[in-house]
């Protein structure tokens, strides 16, 4: 399988797969997908559905191209402070790699430095980037905490996600107005019961 970024095989300009003998785009297989289900990729409000659905695809899970060294392009700096550091409400969309379908919702990021804090805007691009494959919840809400851990070196880091998925609301159950809510506690938070509950004592703060 070529190695390039999907960008190039979401718009048919590389091979990504062969199938059959022969070579497919992405393109390819989502005008494969519309005549499966007995849709006609010629008519005229489907004509660049396939195209159009790639590119999309290709956005939604560009975290695949990306790294942390990228993201966070050394916005780590020097402080004196270690004392904790809360992110809110940090919008949050992905997709369910059982049935890639979305899931929706927010993420709430503590860390307590040792001498260095990152940029704050890292900390949500950190987020988006795991966010931007295909995932489950409990995998992401980890891999976001542990990220966050390496490039800091804190003492504890703390995620909380709080989500709604459409593979529970559209299909199966179709239950509205469920959510679901993981937690990850690392160091300082998962050790001391004082540390965790001043966590959880912000964010309720904040959201009343």
């Amino acid at each position: 399988m070529d190695t390039l970024p999907w960008r190039y095989f979401a718009l048919g300009l590389r091979p990504y797969a062969k199938a059959a003998g022969k070579y497919i785009t992405m393109k390819d297989a989502f005008a494969t997908i519309l005549t499966e289900i007995g849709e006609d990729t010629a008519r005229e409000g489907l004509r660049d559905t396939p195209e159009r659905a790639a590119k999309a695809l290709q956005f939604l899970t560009s975290g695949y191209d990306q790294t942390i060294e990228e993201i966070v392009n050394n916005a780590l700096f020097e402080s004196d402070s270690n004392e904790m550091i809360v992110v809110q409400d940090i919008e949050l969309y992905s997709m369910c790699e059982h049935h890639m379908l979305p899931f929706i919702g927010k993420c709430h990021v503590a860390y307590i430095p040792t001498g260095k804090v990152l940029g704050l805007s890292k900390v949500a691009r950190i987020v988006e980037m795991f966010a931007r494959r295909l995932q489950i919840q409990e995998n992401l809400t980890k891999e976001i905490a542990e990220a966050i851990k390496s490039v800091t070196a804190a003492s504890g880091v703390s995620v909380i996600i709080e989500a709604k998925h459409m593979c529970m609301m559209m299909r199966g159950v179709e239950k509205q107005n469920s959510v679901m809510k993981t937690s990850v506690m690392l160091g300082e938070f998962r050790n001391n019961p004082a540390t965790r509950m001043e966590f959880l004592s912000l964010l309720n703060t904040s959201s009343g």
